[in-house]
C-alpha cells in the first residue's frame, strides 16, 4: 500500500509499505480521509519523543471497514464507515474507572505507538476499539468532514471545563484551525459575543468565514484597549489561548473579567513554558486558570454529533482535499500557515 513515511526531521516520503496484518486483531480500515494536524507538523519540524522513524503519522481518521477481527464482528461490518479517535486509555487506570479518561497517565495513541492514517490502510488495534473512540459515521456525513471529529473533541473538552454558557463573552487568541473550531463550539454552548484575535493577516482573513462578532489584528491594534472598550471595562468571561505563545497566556489573564475563566489550550515550547503571569490578578479577580489536554470518549461522541448537525462547520475548516501523492504540496501550505486544514484522501 502507499503511505506517507516520516523518515527524519523535515523529510517525509510517499512510499510503498506492507499492508497491516489483520492477524494482530482489531479492525482493518481503508482510509477515506486523514487530516494533517498541528501536532503532525510539530513532529515533522522537530521530531517527537514517542515517534521513531521510519513512521506513519496521522491521527484525524475516517475509514471504511475492510476486515473485522472476531471480538468485534457483532459491532461492525465490512463497508461501515468509522471515525477513529486515536487516544487509547488503560481501562484499569483509576482516572478511567472514574470516567475521567482525559486525566489518565497511561495513554497510547494511534500515530505514535501505532502507525497512523496517512496511508491507504490502517489497523485500528483492539485496545482502541475497546475504549470507545471508534464510532460509526452517519450516512449523510461526508468522510472528510468526519476526519475532524478528533480535533474538535479537545475543543469541546475545553469548553466543558470552562463552563462556557448562555450569554458568555468568549475571546479566542489564535485564528488557526483550532481557533476556528473554538468559534463554532463557543456558539454551540450559547456564547453571545465571540471575538478572535491574531497577528497573522492571512489567518485573520480565513477566520472571517466563521463569522465571529469581532476580529482584532493584535499587531496593528491594542487588544487590551479594544476589549476594554467593547466590554465597557468589564473584560471577557472565557479567554482561550489557542496558540503556542507565552505572551498570549500573560495577556489572557489581564483580559479576563472578574470571576472569568482562562483556558490554556495551546501548549508552549519547553524552553518557554514559564511565562510571567501576574498571579495577583488571578488571586484578586477570582479567576479560574484552566489547563486542557486530550479528550474522553464522551467528548468524541459529542464532537461527532455537533459535526453531523452542522453546528461545527467542518466544510469551512477544510481548505483543501488532496491525494497522498500530493503530500508535500499540502505540507508546504500547512507549514506556511496558508491554509486552515488539509485533508488527505489516500484512496482517491
Amino acid at each position: 500500500m502507499k503511505a506517507v513515511v516520516f523518515e527524519s526531521v523535515m523529510n517525509c516520503k510517499v512510499c510503498e509499505v506492507p499492508t497491516p496484518d489483520i492477524s494482530e486483531g482489531g479492525i482493518l480500515l481503508r482510509v477515506l480521509a486523514c487530516g494533517l494536524c498541528g501536532s503532525d507538523l510539530r513532529t515533522i519540524r522537530s521530531g517527537h519523543k514517542n515517534v521513531t522513524p521510519p513512521w506513519i503519522l496521522g491521527h484525524e481518521i475516517c475509514g471504511q471497514v475492510e476486515h473485522v477481527s472476531e471480538p468485534f464482528q457483532n459491532m461492525y461490518s465490512v463497508g461501515d464507515r468509522l471515525a477513529v479517535g486515536p487516544v487509547v486509555y488503560d481501562p484499569m487506570d483509576p482516572f478511567c474507572i472514574d470516567g475521567k479518561h482525559e486525566l489518565s497517565a497511561n495513554v497510547r495513541e494511534i500515530g505514535q505507538q501505532w502507525n497512523g492514517g496517512l496511508a491507504e490502510y490502517i489497523l485500528v488495534p483492539e485496545a482502541a476499539v475497546e475504549c470507545g473512540n471508534v464510532l460509526p459515521v452517519p450516512e449523510a456525513l461526508e468522510s472528510h468532514h468526519a476526519a475532524l471529529v478528533e480535533p474538535a473533541s479537545s475543543v469541546i473538552h475545553a469548553h466543558e471545563k470552562a463552563h462556557t454558557g448562555l450569554g458568555d463573552s468568549v475571546l479566542i487568541l489564535g485564528a488557526g484551525p483550532i481557533g476556528c473550531l473554538h468559534v463554532d463550539v463557543a456558539r454551540a454552548c450559547g456564547a453571545s459575543n465571540v471575538i478572535v484575535s491574531d497577528i497573522n493577516d492571512a489567518r485573520l482573513s480565513l477566520v472571517e468565514a466563521f463569522e465571529p462578532d469581532m476580529i482584532v489584528n493584535a499587531r496593528s491594534e491594542n487588544l487590551e484597549d479594544v476589549i476594554a472598550t467593547t466590554t465597557n471595562g468589564r473584560g471577557i468571561d472565557v479567554v482561550i489561548t489557542a496558540n503556542p505563545s507565552p505572551d498570549s497566556q500573560i495577556q489572557a489573564v489581564r483580559l479576563a473579567a472578574k470571576g472569568g475563566r482562562v483556558v490554556l489550550f495551546g501548549g508552549l515550547p519547553h524552553d518557554q513554558s514559564t511565562p510571567g503571569i501576574d498571579t495577583n490578578i488571578v488571586h484578586y479577580q477570582n479567576l479560574s486558570l484552566i489547563g486542557v489536554s486530550r479528550f474522553a470518549p464522551r467528548h468524541f461522541r459529542t464532537s461527532l454529533q455537533l459535526i453531523s448537525s452542522g453546528q461545527i462547520r467542518a466544510n469551512k475548516i477544510i481548505s483543501q482535499r488532496l491525494p497522498l501523492e500530493r503530500f508535500q504540496d499540502g505540507l508546504d501550505k500547512a507549514l506556511a500557515g496558508a491554509v486552515l486544514k488539509i485533508v488527505f484522501e489516500p484512496n482517491t
